[in-house]
């Protein structure tokens, strides 16, 4: 494994293992499962595990599997804070103590303020006592670095990252989004003030994979280098020295292996022009085709409606990154024909989806532009006979 240092000279692993994707199984985490990935990943030398306190399950299941495994003072827990759920000091110190109490542990090693947008954001935890609080934490060995994670366009990037004396930030970072979000100025700018920087979204939600247009992929097939879309997409990252730590939501043994070998193989300056100039064609054949910026994340959920909306664009987006009738076949088996509606018709415009996405997607437009697209007139009736059907 390949280790980048810390702001005070810690070492963390390249690859980091982002524990918000894991399997479920009966609509909760599978801990036999994530416990073998986990495990697997610190025998190869990841020492970095982040997760959140809205991430479902997520804290508990890797206090379960650390306390179990002892392997507490081997690895760095990296947590969030929901800061937009904050209207006071006492609500601070109660999320902090259910994050102790669910990841079985007396301290945080790397603690974020979740999902920044603004500096307004920043500034109404500061009017909360933000500052005071972090400071008592940080002597009493509760927290040991802070840090927030980002979501919003660069020139706020930079307001946030000057605002206050932070040891690391986390930032959506990949091929694609190399000039949107905290982009590589904001990249730059925070490696210039030696503030380490994590990386989440490398794979643009399966978008620089799985999710890829035929010709994307075709691409990197006929490329000599042998490597595959996942390894380009890390690779591209790894190539920059103001690269810290990279999120990978890693959900099978055999993915923990192959991104492992990754981070420990790739250094900066290691891709050529022949390389980057790769990446730049597969970056534009990527956006000719895609219709939608969702990475997936699903902080947009759940809906009170009970629309599936990471799933509806992800099958609208593959309805032009494949096929037509692939996107559609996909949506029938995954939300048109679910027993519960989960469909866009069930929206009522309420909005919440909106506030908490990362991306800042006009969901609810999106959302009836993908379903006239899903569900064509002819679809809708099938659809209501198969569920007259199957009731």
């Amino acid at each position: 494994m390949q280790y980048r240092k810390d702001r005070y000279g810690r070492e963390l692993s390249a690859m980091g293992f982002g524990c918000m994707r894991f399997t479920t199984k009966n609509g909760k985490i599978d801990i036999d499962k994530a416990e073998k990935e986990i495990m697997r990943a610190i025998e190869l030398g990841v020492n970095y595990f982040d997760t959140a306190y809205i991430y479902t399950g997520s804290e508990a299941a890797i206090g379960e599997i650390f306390e179990r495994n002892h392997v507490r003072e081997k690895i760095n827990i990296a947590t969030k804070l929901p800061q937009y759920l904050i209207n006071s000091r006492k609500a601070i110190d109660k999320y902090f103590a259910e994050h102790l109490s669910r990841l079985r542990t007396t301290y945080i090693d790397y603690y974020l303020m979740h999902m920044l947008t603004d500096i307004e954001a920043w500034n109404k935890l500061v009017g909360l006592g933000i500052k005071e609080w972090i400071d008592e934490k940080k002597k009493s060995g509760e927290i040991r670095n802070i840090g927030f994670s980002f979501h919003g366009n660069t020139d706020m990037f930079l307001k946030i990252l000057n605002a206050y004396d932070w040891d690391f930030c986390q930032i959506q970072y990949n091929y694609l989004d190399e000039n949107t979000q905290a982009g590589r100025r904001g990249l730059e700018e925070a490696e210039k003030k030696g503030i380490p920087v994590i990386i989440m979204e490398p794979l643009r939600g399966g978008k620089l994979v799985d999710l890829m247009p035929a010709e994307a992929k075709e691409m990197i097939a006929e490329n000599n280098r042998g490597y595959t879309p996942a390894e380009w997409a890390f690779r591209w990252l790894y190539n920059q020295t103001g690269v810290t730590v990279v999120l990978s939501g890693m959900n099978s043994v055999e993915m923990v292996e192959e991104n492992c070998r990754t981070a420990s193989e790739c250094m900066p300056g290691s891709l050529t022009e022949e390389d980057l100039e790769l990446i730049g064609r597969v970056r534009d054949s990527i956006n000719s085709k895609m219709k939608v910026g969702c990475t997936g994340c699903r902080y947009c959920m759940p809906c009170p409606r009970g629309v599936d909306i990471p799933s509806i664009f992800r099958c609208y987006n593959h309805m032009y990154m494949e096929a037509k009738a692939t996107g559609r076949k996909e949506y029938f088996q995954t939300v048109g024909f679910q027993k519960i509606p989960s469909d866009a018709s069930q929206c009522v415009q309420c909005g919440k989806c909106e506030q908490h996405c990362p991306q800042h997607i006009e969901i609810r437009k999106m959302l009836k532009t993908a379903d006239r697209e899903l569900r064509p007139w002819y679809l809708k009736i099938f659809q209501a006979a198969a569920r007259r059907f199957s009731l």
